[in-house]
């Protein structure tokens, strides 16, 4: 199975800083994307030690293990390196003022063939879009999400309640943190979104659908989810990425294709 990937992050109408950070690493199929909190820069210093901190160390287990890592050993690898970034993230809270209290949420994802293991802390999400189907397929750890396990109020509550925000778990705001990890099978076709709550906030599940199943590229597309959530707003930062799986060979250079090669 081959991956495209693609990421797009942007400030948003509202803040003049952006909190949120995207990496990816193309050789090892691995993503990361995370959403920080905390005064003044707080926030983008915890998302950005994040996804640098998992990026380096689950990039290099990776680029070692080889793709046929098993999903236990995948699992431990990705368990292990986000505990370490949260202890970074907690220390360099600890021993800064400025940095008091700072955390961020998280999403993870390692695609190898047809497999995902997919890793998440807070209320950023992974969708994805298969055929017809779109779905969302991490679960927030948010106030709001336990209330509705809970019965107390309905998704349509949910979507104009003023405690959007209240995550109820974090990265780097304790000294442990438990990720959520889960396997998803991978199918020709399938577009995985990651994203911060700038864009989920902002257009709901159909209107990420609609632009998901269009016929632009995966660059354009990213494009299009960010201007549709500062079209109705942009009140957060807007980070996306999207891999798509596909069993078709990577389309050739031009000088490959005029080599015939």
């Amino acid at each position: 199975m081959n991956y495209e990937f693609c990421t797009r992050t942007d400030p948003g109408l509202a803040r003049e800083n952006n909190e949120d950070s995207v990496a990816v690493d193309e050789p090892t199929r691995l993503g990361i994307l995370a959403d920080g909190m905390g005064g003044y820069n707080a926030g983008e210093i915890a998302s950005g030690m994040a996804t640098t901190f998992i990026k380096s160390e689950l990039g290099r287990w990776l680029s070692q293990a080889g793709r046929q890592a098993n999903a236990r050993e995948v699992r431990r690898a990705m368990e292990i390196c986000v505990d370490n970034a949260n202890r970074s993230i907690f220390n360099a809270a600890n021993s800064n003022p400025q940095y008091a209290g700072m955390g961020t949420t998280l999403v993870v994802g390692v695609f190898q063939d047809t497999r995902l293991m997919l890793g998440h802390i807070g209320d950023s999400r992974c969708y994805r879009l298969r055929g017809a189907e779109f779905a969302q397929i991490t679960k927030d750890h948010s106030l709001l999400q336990e209330q509705m396990d809970a019965g107390l109020i309905t998704p349509e509550q949910a979507a104009v309640s003023t405690n959007k925000n209240l995550v109820t778990r974090a990265l780097g705001v304790e000294d442990a943190v438990l990720l959520d990890v889960h396997e998803h099978r991978v199918e020709p076709g399938d577009i995985y979104l990651m994203c911060s709550d700038g864009l989920s906030d902002m257009i709901d599940d159909e209107a990420i659908a609609h632009i998901l199943q269009g016929e632009a590229t995966l660059d354009e597309k990213s494009q299009q989810l960010v201007d549709a959530a500062n079209a109705n707003g942009g009140r957060d930062n807007i980070s996306v990425l999207l891999a798509q799986a596909d069993t078709g060979a990577k389309k050739r250079g031009l000088i490959s294709r005029l080599l015939g090669k």
